[in-house]
């Protein structure tokens, strides 16, 4: 019987501290593959480099550098580099969070979601580090968000959940008398500050700097953001179905200047997210 291949990646790059603990502390659960960004990825979503030739570089035992985005990674190690399919893909251990809509946004689970989309549990983990201000963080810094990812991988490998499935994992940095307990949570929203930047080069010409501060979140009740301004740890089940059953009886209820529409079964109760279907990977299973 094969020893359990648990793939890795992220979007902070092959030298980041998060990643570093995350391999530590999955190595005694697994064979543990590493495939993660030559550089810093940050907020490239589920992008795939289809237009861009990209090189895989060996840097260690099981541990390659592709310079190409976080999805490419994943989508590398399962099409290409690993030895058999993989019984879990985790992707972090991010240096901030992924909360609420920034997800969508999220390089960290845009790897994980692409193993998810291949039918292999995953889990994307991210340590809830300020924004503004961040020193150099060390691999241990990352300790108590490792030993949470671990514990859930162990679960996961366990009993492994309906394909399609995976889990965003966020760990906040603030002090916890004890043990600190987690929370399954849903999405909530990222308040930002919309802004567009203009500045200008040395050599005066302008270029755009986007994006602001994040601002406080946590109103929506039983969210992930509610559950890192608590001080505890969220673990989010996500899917890559993203219908939303409320747009059914919206599109039925008004007509659209004379087209018709196909009779369907879709506004009826019990709506379920679709079954993944079976995809062969590039490499054997």
């Amino acid at each position: 019987m094969h020893t359990p291949i648990i793939a890795l990646a992220n979007d902070d790059g092959i030298k980041a501290a998060g990643l570093q603990a995350l391999e530590e502390a999955l190595k005694g659960l697994g064979d543990v593959w590493v495939v993660a960004p030559d550089r810093e990825r940050s907020a490239t979503s589920h992008g795939i480099s289809l237009h861009d030739p990209m090189r895989l570089r060996e840097v260690g035992p099981q541990r390659y550098s592709l310079d190409g985005l976080p999805a490419d990674c994943m989508y590398v190690a399962l099409n290409h580099l690993l030895p058999r399919r993989p019984a879990l893909v985790v992707s972090g251990i991010n240096n901030g969070p992924n909360l609420g809509t920034d997800i969508l946004y999220s390089g960290t689970v845009g790897a994980a979601m692409e193993g998810a989309l291949n039918g292999v549990p995953a889990i994307a983990a991210s340590l809830c580090l300020p924004e503004v201000g961040q020193s150099v963080r060390t691999v241990a810094d990352y300790a108590e968000s490792a030993s949470f990812i671990a514990s859930l991988a162990k679960r996961v490998l366990a009993a492994p959940p309906k394909p399609g499935m995976m889990f965003n994992v966020n760990v906040p940095v603030s002090s916890y008398d004890g043990e600190r307990p987690f929370k399954v949570t849903r999405l909530g929203v990222s308040d930002w500050e919309n802004s567009v930047d203009e500045r200008h080069d040395p050599r005066g010409k302008s270029y755009l700097w986007i994006g602001g501060r994040r601002r406080p979140g946590g109103t929506i009740e039983e969210s992930d953001n509610s559950a890192i301004a608590d001080g505890v740890i969220s673990v989010t089940p996500l899917h890559f179905d993203l219908t939303d059953p409320s747009g059914f009886d919206y599109l039925k209820s008004e007509p659209l200047d004379g087209k018709s529409r196909i009779n369907d079964a879709l506004s009826k109760p019990g709506f379920e997210r679709v079954d993944l279907p079976e995809r062969k990977l590039g490499i054997e299973s």
